[in-house]
């Protein structure tokens, strides 16, 4: 058995490239595959206590929906959750040198954080989730009706008497001690 999965949150280097290839149509429509950079960052401090950083960019590759999304919503700086798979393909340069590159292949892709605001200058066709928190309301409380016991003693019961002594004053010298 083996397991092939990368999990990531980091931020996009470069706004999504979008292509489409005929090679791959299924149903009549040409494949769709985005491509992006995406920045994870590590903070940690050395041995004398200053405080490093560790950035690693990682190529991302996104095909059909998951490349609609990245088209549509994904820009420079956006928070992303990444879930794919490493994959490693070789090319040959305009030099004719074969090179080798590792990419990302999304599985999942989730948008993090808050929308840019249009104030910035960024136009995205991305539409914030319209919901509305309720509104605090005190909680009601309504005072319990009271409720007659279900053992009512029936009308054609005799009354009980009870006989009543006289009451037994107490003698210290008689007490026992235990």
């Amino acid at each position: 058995m083996s397991v092939n999965k990368v999990i990531l949150i980091g931020n996009v280097g470069r706004d999504p490239e979008v292509r489409y290839l005929d090679g791959n149509a299924q149903g009549g429509q040409p494949a769709k595959v985005a491509t992006f950079t995406l920045a994870t960052t590590e903070k940690y401090r050395d041995r004398n206590g200053e405080p490093r950083e560790n950035t690693e960019w990682h190529n991302i590759v996104a095909w059909r929906q998951n490349a609609d999304v990245a088209e549509r919503f994904v820009k420079k700086g956006t928070q992303l959750y990444i879930e794919g798979r490493l994959r490693t393909r070789s090319y040959t340069d305009q030099t004719g040198t074969k090179k080798y590159t590792t990419e990302i292949a999304v599985d999942t892709l989730q948008l993090l954080g808050r929308r840019p605001d249009s104030a910035e200058g960024q136009q995205s066709s991305y539409q914030q989730p319209s919901y509305q928190q309720p509104a605090y309301q005190q909680p009601s409380y309504q005072q319990p009706a009271y409720q007659q016991p279900a053992y009512q003693q029936s009308p054609s019961a005799a009354p009980v008497q009870c006989a009543v002594e006289a009451p037994v004053e107490d003698n210290p010298s008689d007490d026992l001690p235990f």
